[in-house]
């Protein structure tokens, strides 16, 4: 069995591919490839094909080599699926940048699916017991190093946030233009920052001006991007 992701929007040839096999009633999955938008559909339909004999099903996670936060909706899609068919799911052997997002959203990265609630939503983290005061420099050095680990995983989350509305106004600047993919992530870069905008507020005003009946990006911004565009041309 095997089912594949269709395209990006950015027009990109990234895909999930899910292989696996029945073993009488466990089915043993290996999805390949990248968990972004449109995984959770491919392992819906992956999962729908399954025999009805199957009462576990395993995935081996360990060909993901990238994920966003639809990464996220892929475990709901799976959570969900062994709720309502009243099979056992696991997902196991995560590497890399995936097995990081997993740390950051909180998850159990041995199988991030021990703790998503009935829900299928992240658990949110018992609050932990407050620490006896510091009195000691390590101590001191200790605290001061995971406010540094918090500023940067929340750093980590809105750029994980952010990457969908980006891949999509590169995607509209692709085709509007006719660049590459990295030069519409240049243009963005330099439109963010003679217009000092945040890249995540350029790039959701390029997409919001694409729909119909969208709003155009402000004055500014416009004249940041016809700028960015032109000296990309000359380059």
């Amino acid at each position: 069995m095997t089912s594949a992701a269709s395209p990006h929007l950015t027009g990109g040839l990234d895909t999930l591919v899910i292989s696996g096999r029945v073993d009488a009633d466990r089915a043993e999955l290996t999805p390949r490839g990248e968990l972004v938008h449109g995984c959770a559909d491919v392992l819906g339909r992956t999962l729908a094909d399954l025999p009805a004999t199957v009462t576990r099903v395993d995935l081996d996670m360990g060909g993901v080599h990238f994920m966003d936060t639809a990464g996220l909706q892929f475990l709901d899609v799976l959570a969900d699926h062994g709720r309502r068919r009243f099979r056992t799911v696991t997902a196991t052997n995560w590497n890399g940048q995936p097995r990081r997002i997993l740390e950051l959203a909180g998850l159990d990265t041995t199988d991030p699916l021990t703790n998503l609630d009935a829900a299928g939503a992240v658990s949110a983290a018992t609050p932990a017991t407050p620490a006896a005061p510091a009195t000691s420099a390590v101590a001191l050095e200790r605290a001061e190093r995971l406010h540094v680990l918090q500023e940067e995983v929340e750093q980590l989350r809105q750029a994980i946030a952010s990457r969908p509305v980006i891949d999509q106004a590169r995607g509209i600047l692709m085709a509007t233009h006719g660049c590459t993919s990295d030069e519409a992530w240049h243009i963005l870069r330099e439109a963010s920052q003679l217009s000092n905008t945040k890249l995540r507020d350029v790039a959701a005003a390029v997409t919001a001006s694409a729909e119909a009946d969208g709003p155009p990006p402000s004055a500014e911004l416009c004249t940041a991007l016809r700028r960015a565009v032109a000296r990309r041309r000359r380059d």
